[in-house]
């Protein structure tokens, strides 16, 4: 009984503390719901994105490169990831196999002479989602 020994009173104090425990384990439950909805969010949208590229896309270099480097946000998998480059005829300038290593893949470059060449890419990111784009740098001052 509560201290002034009404049983009623006693009864409207413990459903007054079944209450305010139900309202906590809500809050508990929205909050944990809450953070894994967040989490899933972010997980579903870990594609591997072209971070950045050297050359870099769209530039205008002076002298031929050797290879050309590819950096993504996330890692790849090998032995799905590639990477073509095209001169202006679309006859193939790469050589060899796609190295990659991490979130980094890149490719050797025959040799290159002045004018406009296209890098088309496809990666495979370790959590299965694929990426795929395309962007063209220079070479001299055409």
């Amino acid at each position: 009984m509560n201290p002034c020994g009404d049983p009623v009173a006693e009864s409207s104090d413990r459903l007054q503390v079944n209450f305010t425990e139900a309202a906590n384990m809500q809050t508990r439950i929205a909050i944990v719901a809450a953070f894994f909805i967040a989490l899933a969010s972010s997980t579903a949208e870990a594609h591997a994105h072209l971070d950045h590229a050297v050359p870099a896309v769209g530039s205008t270099v002076p002298t031929a490169p050797h290879e050309v480097t590819l950096t993504f946000t996330q890692n790849l998998e090998p032995a799905f990831s590639t990477i073509e480059v095209t001169d202006a005829t679309g006859a193939r300038v790469d050589q060899g196999k796609p190295q990659v290593g991490g979130n980094t893949m890149s490719i050797g470059l025959k040799a290159l002479g002045p004018g406009t060449y296209h890098v088309h890419w496809h990666a495979l990111s370790v959590d299965t989602h694929t990426t795929q784009d395309e962007f063209t740098f220079r070479v001299g001052g055409q």
